[in-house]
C-alpha cells in the first residue's frame, strides 16, 4: 500500500515538476515582446465573465483528479515534503499556467480598447476577384471602341452667306424656351468693333421681337437664343449701322461684334388694352425708331416701324381715352404718315406716299409738309399742272421756305419744257413740222406771212377769171 503510494507519489512528483517546467519555459518569453493590445491585462470582455467565475464554472483538471488519491496514502518517507504541498503548488502553478493562457487568449481577443478604424488610417483593402471578371475584361478588350461623337460646331451661319454668324458663350438652363416674333425681349449688349474695342453697352435693351427696332442683327439672331443664354454675334455692316455708321464711335461699313445675354421673353401687349398714354408711348417708341432707320438710309426699315406705330393708333380700344390723349394720339399719327410718305418717296412708292398725304391732308388741310410731299408726288408723276397750285399754296403759308421756292421753280421749268414738247407733238400731228414757218419775232400779232397773201390773191384771180368765163358762155 505504501509503496504504491510511494509510487504513486513519486510519479506525481514527476509530473508536477514536468509541468513546473513547462510553465517556467511559457515564463521564458520576455515581458516586452508579450503582445499587448488594448489597456493590457486590465481590459475584459463583458461577455467572457470574471476570472473567479470562469474558475468555478470550469470542471476541474485532469492533473487535480489524478493527484487526489482515492483512499489515504501512508506517510511520504523522510526529506520529502507533504503531497499536499505538492499538491498545492502544482494546483498554484498549473493554475497560474492556465491563467497567463487565458489571459494572453484574452489579450488577443479583446479589441475594444483598440481606436476606431477611421482614426487608424484606411488599410489598403484587397479587391475580391468577382467569378467571372476576367471574362468579361477579355469580352471588354475584344469589343471595338465606340467612335466619338462629332463635336458640334461652334459657329453658326445664319444666313449662310459668312455675313451673320452666332456663338453659344454659355448655354441656357435645361428647359428654356426661345423666343418668338412679336414677343418683348430684354438683353444685355456690348457692342465691339473688330478689332476689340468696345463701343456700346446697354445693360437693359428693350424691343420687340420682329419689329425692327433695333439693327437686323439682334433681330435675327436672338430667336435663336435661349433665355438665359449668352452668345457672341459678328455681323457684317449691312446688318448693323450700314454706310452711314453712327456718330461718334461707330465708324461707316464697320463690322461689329455683339455679345447679346438673352434675360427675359414676354408676350407683347395686347392692343385693345392699351390706355391712352400707353397707346402714345408705344406708337412713340415705333416713330424712334423710324426715324433711326430714315437717319441711316434704310427706308424699308423706316416705313415699316411708321406703318407699326400707325397701327398702334389707330387700331381698336376697349379702353375709355380722354380728349387730351385723344388729340395726342392724333398729332402723332400726323407725323407718323408724313414720314411714312417720306419714306415712300425715298423708295419711289409714289401711290402709297400720294395715299399718305391725302390722309395728313384729311385731318390738316392746311399741313404744309403734306402740301410740299404731295406736290413732289405729283411732280414724280409728271402731273405738273396739279403739283404747281399745291405748292403754290404751300409757299403761301410760309413764304419763307426756300426748299419750297426752289421746288416749284424747278417744277415751273419743267411744266414750260413739257408744254413745249406737247406742242411739238401737235405740230407732227397736223403736219411735217419742218416746213411750217416760224414765227418772226418783229412782226406783230396780224401780220401775215406774203406766201399765204400771194396764194389767196392767186385764188381770188382764178375765181373772178372763172365767173368771166361762164359769164360769155351764157
Amino acid at each position: 500500500m505504501s509503496a504504491r503510494a510511494n509510487g504513486r507519489g513519486s510519479s506525481g512528483n514527476e509530473d508536477q515538476w514536468a509541468r513546473r517546467g513547462g510553465a517556467e519555459r511559457l515564463n521564458l518569453v520576455p515581458e516586452a515582446r508579450r503582445p499587448r493590445l488594448g489597456a493590457g491585462r486590465g481590459a475584459q470582455d463583458p461577455r467572457r465573465g470574471s476570472r473567479s467565475q470562469r474558475a468555478s464554472s470550469r470542471p476541474p483538471s485532469s492533473m487535480a483528479s489524478c493527484a487526489e488519491p482515492s483512499e489515504p496514502s501512508a506517510p511520504p518517507p523522510a526529506g520529502v515534503p507533504p503531497l499536499e504541498d505538492f499538491e498545492v503548488l502544482d494546483g498554484v502553478e498549473d493554475a497560474e499556467g492556465e491563467e497567463e493562457e487565458e489571459e494572453e487568449e484574452e489579450e488577443e481577443d479583446d479589441l475594444s480598447e483598440l481606436p476606431p478604424l477611421e482614426d487608424m488610417g484606411q488599410p489598403v483593402a484587397e479587391e475580391a476577384e468577382q467569378p467571372g471578371a476576367l471574362a468579361r475584361e477579355f469580352l471588354a478588350a475584344m469589343e471595338p471602341e465606340p467612335a466619338p461623337a462629332p463635336a458640334p460646331e461652334e459657329w453658326l451661319d445664319i444666313l449662310g452667306n459668312g455675313l451673320l454668324r452666332k456663338k453659344t458663350l454659355v448655354p441656357g438652363p435645361p428647359g428654356s424656351s426661345r423666343p418668338v416674333k412679336g414677343q418683348v425681349v430684354t438683353v444685355h449688349l456690348q457692342t465691339s468693333l473688330e478689332n476689340g474695342t468696345r463701343v456700346q453697352e446697354e445693360p437693359e435693351l428693350v424691343f420687340t421681337l420682329g419689329d425692327c427696332d433695333v439693327i437686323q442683327a439682334l433681330d435675327l439672331s436672338v430667336p435663336l437664343m435661349d433665355v438665359g443664354e449668352t452668345a457672341m454675334v459678328t455681323a457684317d455692316s449691312k446688318y448693323c449701322y450700314g454706310p452711314q455708321g453712327r456718330s461718334p464711335y461707330i465708324p461707316p461699313h464697320a463690322a461689329l461684334c455683339l455679345e447679346v445675354t438673352l434675360k427675359t421673353a414676354v408676350d407683347g401687349p395686347d392692343l385693345e388694352m392699351l390706355t391712352g398714354q400707353e397707346r402714345v408711348a408705344l406708337a412713340n417708341r415705333k416713330r424712334e425708331c423710324g426715324n433711326a432707320h430714315y437717319q441711316r438710309a434704310d427706308f424699308v426699315l423706316a416705313a415699316n416701324s411708321y406703318d407699326l406705330a400707325i397701327k398702334a393708333i389707330t387700331s381698336s380700344a376697349k379702353v375709355d381715352m380722354t380728349f387730351e390723349e385723344e388729340a395726342q394720339l392724333l398729332q402723332l399719327k400726323v407725323k407718323c404718315l408724313n414720314n411714312l410718305a417720306a419714306s415712300q418717296l425715298k423708295l419711289d412708292h409714289y401711290r402709297a406716299a400720294l395715299r399718305s398725304c391725302s390722309l395728313v391732308l384729311e385731318h390738316q388741310p392746311d399741313n404744309i409738309k403734306a402740301l410740299f410731299r404731295k406736290g413732289k408726288v405729283l411732280a414724280q408723276q409728271g402731273e405738273y399742272s396739279e403739283a404747281i397750285p399745291i405748292l403754290r399754296a404751300a409757299l403761301k403759308l410760309e413764304p419763307s421756305n426756300k426748299t419750297i421756292h426752289a421746288e416749284l421753280s424747278k417744277l415751273v421749268k419743267k411744266h414750260a419744257a413739257q408744254r413745249s414738247t406737247e406742242t411739238a407733238l401737235y405740230r407732227k400731228m397736223l403736219g411735217n413740222p419742218s416746213r411750217l414757218p416760224a414765227k418772226c419775232p418783229g412782226k406783230g400779232a396780224w401780220s401775215i406771212p406774203w406766201k399765204w397773201l400771194f396764194g389767196a390773191t392767186a385764188v381770188a384771180l382764178g375765181g373772178v377769171a372763172l365767173s368771166v368765163v361762164i359769164a360769155a358762155r351764157n
